[in-house]
């Protein structure tokens, strides 16, 4: 299947139709959530209203983790097939998922002053996402940086690797450590944690921001694509 869709052309063929279809699902999705989270949702016993960042924060933090392991798969199979278009997927997903970082940790901010007293504190779970971030950061740097792009490709993809060892540390995060994050309320022994009326706009939430992700990623690795390809022919016309 890869190796099918890792011909341009055919990839292009696929992405030409999803691409609208990935963004009309995540604009609606999001629009729905949204309206779930603020009108339908009921307010946190303990934290009242506040708690409706949490159908931004938590789907941001999902994503921002999804992203990287994209970006981690791609990785291996541009260095193990030496194939241009996942060097590309993985490229384009970086600034993306380092956004959904971003948004994460603002949120997060934003949602611990009012809960902690502050709006940062050196917490396992906040800290294990600030490495993300500058992995993420990492990872742009390199592209940004060395011209010969299947040489900053290839340290990218190295780097990416080392970074996904972070994954699992934000993950279980909150089992190994004394954090100030609650544990998993999601996926765990007895079932979901968090009542239906919440339940339900966070995961309208998180599966509107993966369809924006497919959407954004489609398009960057599209625009990718037609970049090389245009620096190919002006390079074959220079000879």
């Amino acid at each position: 299947m890869f190796s099918y869709f890792a011909n341009p052309a055919r990839f292009e063929g696929l992405a030409r139709w999803l691409t609208p279809v990935l963004g009309i699902l995540a604009l609606g999705l999001i629009v729905l959530g949204t309206y779930l989270a603020l009108f339908v949702a009921p307010p946190d016993y303990q934290q009242g209203d506040t708690a409706r960042i949490m159908y931004v924060h938590v789907p941001a933090a999902w994503w921002a983790m999804g992203v990287y392991g994209a970006m981690t798969v791609a990785s291996v199979l541009g260095l193990v097939f030496r194939h241009v278009l996942a060097d590309l997927a993985a490229r384009a997903a970086a600034p993306i998922g380092a956004s959904l970082t971003f948004l994460a940790l603002f949120t997060g901010a934003l949602w611990g002053k009012p809960m902690w007293g502050a709006y940062w504190v050196w917490d396992a779970r906040l800290t294990s996402m600030l490495v993300l971030f500058l992995f993420y950061l990492g990872y742009m740097a390199i592209h940004a940086t060395i011209d010969d792009e299947p040489l900053a490709a290839r340290i990218a993809a190295i780097v990416c690797l080392v970074g996904a060892i972070n994954l699992p540390i934000i993950k279980f995060s909150v089992d190994w450590w004394n954090t100030l994050h609650q544990p998993a309320s999601l996926l765990r022994k007895g079932g979901a944690a968090i009542h239906p009326e919440m339940l339900t706009p966070l995961l309208v939430m998180a599966a509107g921001v993966a369809a924006w992700f497919g959407y954004v990623w489609l398009l960057r690795i599209r625009t990718l694509v037609l970049r090389r390809q245009a620096f190919l022919k002006l390079a074959e016309r220079a000879r």
